[in-house]
């Protein structure tokens, strides 16, 4: 049998109290419906739909190259926005797996077992269902004497009773798309919210002697709904508890997951070790034997092996084999560490190429330098790269000595093997080989500690 999905992802998500579509929020770095889709190309269907509402351009421009958009306006409920699919599924014969865009603990493991059970039912409709300690907020699963699905109650329109029923409705389905359009068009609005449920097509069905299955899931909390920033952060603490175990699996030390924040396409080579207090986002990869930590803050990085960073933030970079970074070091986009280069304590580099084992060891800024191989930087040397108007290079060459206390005043050039006295504001190239010293000659005035204190005392 073939299987289409529809993720339905039109909600504006009211108690999110934001302007961006509920299913764009972001957890564990990227955005709630993408893990859902995910889990929809894991489970074996051969077409996906995605039905967008609110600011359903953003939902569009995010996600159009990998699932058909349809737009769904006004948004007048889940049946509503299934229906909206109609002509895009004219002609198709096969099964809908249909599920909302805010799970995104799903897994495409539990969507392939689901569609199994549903196959193996032969039943017109499945639900999945979980068994809730808590079930608030979620429909019920209300069934008959035998045992058989008879209703599903949203917990606005509940009695008392079925608000005691601890089975739920986690919002997934399979349908057989034969005769589906025609019983969603018979739903009505006669419910709290004044919308079409979704729901209400199971007793739809039931009316039209179409069996309806149910499968339980086992581990309630891969179909956790997110409504609330509070439930966002749950769904957070959960993915990143699942990626430090996969990177602890894989050989990677956490010292403590608890206060360690991974995005889930950050890689992790073997042997290395995060300490606390470290955040790694994007799609960040750290080679092997790596220290990173405490207090570190990654984002976009590729970082060879061998690395160590501490107490320091690196943003859009590339670091080779064997350097260090920090303490409270901060690489900015467009830097390139070569191998064995150092950024020391209170660095700052900005679109900056760091020559093999060179060293900038502390308390500088350089802009829009490339630095050659085998260059120590002097501390306090900052390289004035904006006039103003616009940003201009600077260049270092191999062997380099650029004395404490130096401006480099761009666009400048120092030539390889070149020594810049400490204190200089070097405006002019500097040829290889030769000394550039730019700065006041100094003056001796004797004894102007006595002449000071004379002018200052009134009784002299």
């Amino acid at each position: 049998m073939e299987l289409a999905a529809v993720i339905l992802a039109a909600g504006k998500g009211t108690r999110m109290k934001s302007d961006l579509p509920k299913v764009l929020h972001k957890v564990g770095g990227r955005p709630m419906v993408s893990y859902v889709l995910q889990a929809v190309k894991e489970s074996g269907s051969g077409r996906i739909i995605m039905v967008a509402g609110h600011r359903g351009e953003l939902v569009a421009q995010a996600f159009g190259g990998q699932a058909e958009i349809i737009f769904q306006q006004p948004q007048l409920g889940t049946a509503h926005a299934l229906l909206q699919t109609k002509e895009a599924l004219a002609g198709f014969d096969g099964h809908l797996l249909v599920l909302s865009g805010d799970t995104p603990l799903v897994t495409g493991e539990l969507l392939r077992d689901f569609w199994q059970a549903h196959q193996e039912s032969g039943a017109y409709a499945t639900v999945l269902t979980a068994v809730l300690e808590n079930p608030a907020g979620y429909g019920r699963v209300v069934r008959d004497s035998a045992g058989r699905v008879a209703r599903i109650v949203e917990q606005k329109d509940a009695a008392s009773a079925e608000l005691a029923i601890k089975e739920i409705n986690t919002g997934i389905y399979c349908f057989s798309a034969e005769g589906l359009f025609d019983y969603l068009s018979r739903i009505g609005t006669d419910n709290a919210q004044k919308e079409y449920y979704l729901t209400d097509l199971i007793a739809v069905c039931m009316q039209n002697n179409r069996p309806v299955g149910a499968h339980r899931a086992a581990q309630p909390e891969i179909i956790m709904g997110i409504n609330d920033r509070r439930q966002l952060a749950e769904a957070e603490m959960i993915l990143r508890r699942r990626k430090t175990d996969e990177v602890m699996l894989s050989g990677v030390t956490v010292i403590d997951p608890g206060s360690t924040f991974l995005d889930q396409g950050v890689v992790i080579g073997q042997d290395s070790v995060i300490y606390p207090f470290t955040v790694i986002e994007g799609d960040s990869v750290i080679g092997r034997n790596c220290l990173i930590g405490p207090g570190v803050h990654l984002k976009n990085v590729r970082l060879g092996e061998n690395v160590f960073v501490t107490n320091s933030v690196v943003v859009e970079s590339t670091v080779e084999d064997n350097c260090s970074i920090g303490p409270f070091a901060y690489i900015r986009p467009g830097c390139c560490l070569k191998r064995g280069a150092k950024a020391g304590d209170f660095v700052e580099l900005k679109k900056t190429v760091l020559g093999e084992n060179s060293k900038v060891p502390h308390l500088s800024y350089l802009g829009d330098t490339t630095v050659g191989s085998g260059v120590n930087v002097g501390a306090g040397t900052i390289t004035c790269n904006y006039d103003g108007a616009r940003k201009w290079p600077t260049y270092i060459g191999d062997g380099a000595f650029i004395g404490s206390n130096t401006n480099l005043v761009a666009p400048v050039e120092i030539g390889a093997g070149a020594v810049i006295g400490a204190g200089s504001t070097i405006t002019k190239n500097v040829p290889p080989g030769a000394l550039g010293v730019a700065r006041g000659q100094q003056r001796i005035v004797e004894r102007w500690s006595d002449r000071k204190k004379k002018k200052e005392d009134p009784q002299t």
